[in-house]
């Protein structure tokens, strides 16, 4: 039961954006009340709206362009260049390829997750 639990609680997407990026833009664009709808839906009112609007997707790719790799992606990488490193030397103690094989798995599924979305 609880291996199940911490399955629905692990992210389904990497978080490209810093909320702090896009919170530190909003401030200095007068935007209000920032939040996020999912994953990188950002949704802010702006100067003297009533309603609030998604943060436009070129100005969210120039933060990142600004900012590079958001804390969470330079994580998922440091952990799969040591999921990598593990299974080469794991595969040359063993003399078998098999950790190799799990571990290309493995770190397939991490670089999908840092696949842009279009």
């Amino acid at each position: 039961m609880r291996v199940f639990e911490l399955i629905q609680e692990f992210p389904m997407a990497i978080k490209r954006f810093c909320d702090e990026w896009v919170l530190e833009w909003c401030e200095n664009q007068g935007w209000t009340d920032l939040f996020v709808e999912r994953t990188a839906n950002y949704w802010a009112f702006p100067p003297a709206a009533v309603m609030p609007v998604p943060i436009p997707t070129d100005t969210l790719l120039a933060i990142k362009a600004a900012k590079g790799m958001s804390p969470e992606e330079r994580l998922w990488s440091l952990v799969a260049v040591g999921i990598s490193a593990t299974a080469a030397l794991v595969c040359w103690l063993w003399q078998n390829p098999l950790p190799l094989t799990l571990a290309f798995a493995i770190v397939a599924v991490i670089v999908a997750q840092m696949e842009e979305e279009s």
